[in-house]
């Protein structure tokens, strides 16, 4: 059974930094994207950023949401289950409860929404306060 579990949240300032990381184990077939979502209350889940780990030339690509681009960045470890997001000059938008997700099957990574990822975890809650 496939298991994804974040780590990593908490309470940041405004301008601060902090780093989510995200373990997926018991797979049988390895993902081949890893991604990070976040919600708030009301709102639907949306993309934060998702990675390419699988194999081939396209290993390592990355899309980002805009609100996000040149502020965060999304890596995989030297373990190929593990992926990171680094968060930096963190504002009070980006509070809300994270989630990690992976999924097998290949697709255009720059058209993969939260419903194209088959095993997400339980989430890890951001606050940033001002």
């Amino acid at each position: 059974q496939v298991q994804v579990v974040e780590s990593g949240g908490g309470s940041v300032e405004a301008g601060g930094s902090l780093r989510l990381s995200c373990e997926v184990s018991g797979y049988i077939v390895s993902p081949n994207y890893m991604a990070w979502f976040r919600q708030t209350p009301g709102k639907e889940r949306e993309k934060v950023a998702i990675i390419y780990i699988g194999s081939g030339t396209e290993k390592g690509s990355t899309v980002y949401a805009d609100s996000v681009k040149a502020r965060f960045t999304i890596s995989q470890g030297s373990m190929q289950n593990m992926v990171y997001l680094q968060m930096n000059n963190v504002s009070h938008e980006d509070t809300g409860m994270y989630y990690c997700a992976a999924r097998q099957l290949r697709k255009d990574i720059r058209t993969l929404t939260a419903r194209d990822f088959q095993f997400w975890g339980q989430g890890t809650q951001v606050t940033v306060s001002s």
